[in-house]
């Protein structure tokens, strides 16, 4: 495999795990109003739609540009972002709420195994070092959070707007 392959594999994932949040993940939202803000269909969708581009964007220019050190941090914080997204919202909220959140079964099946293997590939070939990969996870795992609430209100404003 080499660093397209791994791009793409990247997109596959996402792609995989994405719509199976947009398709159920909106509705589920309410039933776990003590936890978070239920969130509506139109919005989320807007935000997965920006989240699911800046994937592709990211994933495109490390294919074309392996070498660049910024986009080596960013592809990898990426799939570590979703290797942590397995854990953290996933798997929590279903065994919190007792009920099924959506985005865990391609979480734990398609995310965490597939971007494990895309992280261990770049560490074995000295694309980045283990350390590189969990600091640039946890650092984008952050940007990614703090982006959700204004990638809904964004949403919100967008599609409400007539």
């Amino acid at each position: 495999m080499n660093t397209t392959g791994i791009a793409l594999l990247f997109i596959l994932t996402i792609t995989i795990h994405n719509i199976e949040e947009g398709l159920w993940l909106p509705q589920w939202s309410h039933t776990a109003k003590n936890y978070h803000k239920p969130v509506d269909k139109s919005e989320f969708h807007f935000a997965l739609i920006v989240i699911t581009a800046l994937a592709y964007l990211i994933s495109g220019l490390f294919m074309f540009h392996p070498e660049l050190t910024v986009l080596k941090y960013l592809f990898a914080g990426y799939a570590g972002t979703m290797i942590i997204n397995a854990f953290i919202p996933h798997l929590i909220a279903t065994i919190v709420l007792k009920k099924y959140a959506p985005g865990l079964i391609t979480g734990i099946f398609v995310n965490l195994p597939l971007n494990s293997l895309i992280i261990d590939y770049m560490i074995r070939n000295k694309i980045i070092n283990l350390s590189e990969a969990i600091l640039s996870s946890l650092i984008f795992a952050v940007l990614i959070l703090m982006s959700l609430p204004l990638l809904f209100r964004l949403g919100r404003k967008i599609t409400d707007w007539k």
